[in-house]
């Protein structure tokens, strides 16, 4: 009898050959689709075949009625998804419907140097601040692939991304940088509700509320608690679909959208503050600001919302989407709100997966983010 070993060297070599045929079968079904469309043409110009406009005319209804090139990407797609349980670049299908972005996964030559700039990077934000008297809380997101290994499917990630959580807290410890342990939370918080979405590089609304409970114990080690603390009601929304940001790397719509994973339905929270103000109407800065990626900045999650609630004062919130955790740093600490009105602390949200990666992110910030260039220190 053959050994596990021996069937997946076969399969690893007919895969290629598999591929192969497959991608001549898609060609063909596209030749014979736009053949047919073809034979139903019908000129909406002169018969001048000569000086072009018939060809062009062509062309142009080609392309409108029958668009060759995103119906073989998704055939394509729907191949690699179907039979092979596989994606184009940007995702890592998982089990049960599960998507990961593959930044969790992707080592590259720099990704060790990368972490180590990106970690001196925290240490030199928090030198800067801490010239000025102001405290900083780190939180780094746990990656989901950490959080929710059970539905990889078999796949894990590199070694440097399955140490990356705890080298980062070590090497915040050691610099001695507060921060927020956020993975136990997270983790045990799955038995309550999901902590992160299914087809999303992000959090739920669920998983955003015990981070932030998480935090503000930290917060409260640093920063005493107001003397008045404010009242907070959350609320919560009807349910909703909601389009995972992974799903933009699977593109199977609108041919071979019966294969995508199931609708995602999210629960979204608004949080408001009982009063506030001074006396002449106005209102005094905020002693706390947040400063991050998408995790704090998308109105889904209700992040800074239950900050506040958790710490019963006002969180000023600089995150950005599509920048990543480097630049809206470097961003707030350059302008006129932090000159201005600095902040007693500032809380950093930084997802894991940041210290390694330097290209432009592929999911989680387009709802997320640009990266630090990959010759300086996270871009500060």
């Amino acid at each position: 009898m053959r050994d596990n070993n021996e069937t997946a060297v076969d399969t690893a070599a007919h895969s290629p050959v598999l591929h192969a045929l497959l991608f001549g079968a898609a060609v063909l079904v596209i030749a014979v689709a736009a053949g047919i469309r073809s034979r139903h043409y019908e000129p909406k110009v002169d018969q001048a075949v000569l000086d072009g406009r018939m060809a062009h005319d062509f062309e142009t209804q080609y392309d409108h009625q029958f668009p060759a090139r995103s119906f073989g990407i998704s055939l394509w797609a729907a191949i690699d998804y179907a039979l092979f349980h596989e994606a184009k670049s940007g995702v890592i299908i998982g089990k049960g419907g599960w998507l990961y972005t593959d930044e969790e996964f992707l080592v590259g030559n720099e990704s060790a140097q990368r972490v180590e700039r990106n970690l001196a990077a925290i240490e030199s934000v928090h030198e800067q601040l801490a010239a000025q008297g102001i405290k900083l809380v780190v939180a780094m997101v746990p990656a989901k692939a950490r959080v929710y290994p059970e539905h990889l499917d078999g796949r894990q990630p590199p070694a440097l991304h399955q140490g990356l959580y705890g080298r980062a807290q070590s090497a915040l410890a050691a610099d001695g940088i507060a921060h927020a342990d956020l993975l136990k939370p997270l983790a045990d918080g799955k038995s309550d509700g999901p902590t992160f979405l299914r087809t999303d590089t992000h959090w739920t609304v669920h998983g955003a509320q015990l981070a932030a409970q998480q935090i503000a114990t930290v917060v409260r080690t640093q920063l005493p608690a107001p003397s008045a603390p404010t009242t907070f009601t959350t609320t919560t929304e009807p349910p909703k679909v909601h389009q995972g940001d992974l799903l933009n790397f699977l593109p199977l719509a609108p041919y071979f959208s019966w294969l995508l994973p199931p609708p995602e339905t999210i629960v979204t929270a608004h949080t408001d503050g009982a009063g506030g103000g001074d006396l002449l109407g106005g209102s005094a800065a905020p002693r706390i600001a947040l400063v991050g990626t998408s995790y704090s900045a998308n109105p889904n999650w209700n992040f800074d919302g239950a900050l506040e609630q958790s710490l019963g004062e006002d969180v000023g919130n600089y995150a950005k989407d599509g920048q990543g955790p480097f630049a809206p740093m470097k961003a707030y600490l350059a302008g006129t709100d932090f000159k201005d009105a600095p902040p007693q602390l500032v809380i950093w949200e930084i997802p894991e997966r940041y210290l390694a990666v330097s290209a432009q992110p592929k999911a989680a910030d387009k709802a997320g983010a640009p990266q630090p260039p990959a010759n300086g220190p996270a871009g500060l």
